[in-house]
């Protein structure tokens, strides 16, 4: 893939969607292309994070240490950007991520990750919206949950 084609898929990103495409191909350049082959791991839940992940292509399922063992909880897949509560929040993997398939990805490093928001505060406003709309997914699911 092209440096213009990864700031193609960088535009189809809501979070990334109202950053001038020349700041984007600087996010582009900057990132590192990583794949990760089927049943590999991206990342597991209670580890450090210094990296959130674009998926370019392919799909991964969330999953989630529970007593009785993992539980997927969410299935990821092209333009989504994951990992990001890690290096946001400086708190360890809040889940694991395997990819069901090979998956292709753009890994952001946590200094590259806080450069961008520091001089785009559109991106941080786009990533509350992301943050809240999630929080707002889960609360659904909670309240669903408790009256089955």
């Amino acid at each position: 893939m092209s440096l213009n084609e990864e700031v193609e898929l960088l535009r189809n990103i809501p979070l990334f969607s109202k950053i001038d495409p020349s700041k984007l191909k600087l996010l582009a350049f900057a990132s590192e292309r990583v794949i990760f082959g089927e049943g590999q791991e991206l990342f597991h839940q209670g580890d450090s994070g210094d990296t959130a992940y674009i998926i370019v292509d392919g799909s991964a399922d969330v999953l989630i240490d529970t007593p009785g063992g993992e539980l997927a909880v969410a299935k990821i897949g092209k333009n989504e950007l994951v990992g990001e509560i890690a290096i946001l929040c400086d708190v360890p993997r809040t889940a694991t991520l395997r990819a069901v398939a090979q998956v292709t990805t753009l890994a952001i490093s946590k200094d590259l990750f806080f450069q961008m928001v520091r001089e785009y505060p559109d991106m941080g406003i786009e990533i509350m919206r992301e943050l809240a709309q999630r929080l707002e997914q889960t609360n659904a699911q909670l309240r669903d949950a408790r009256s089955a």
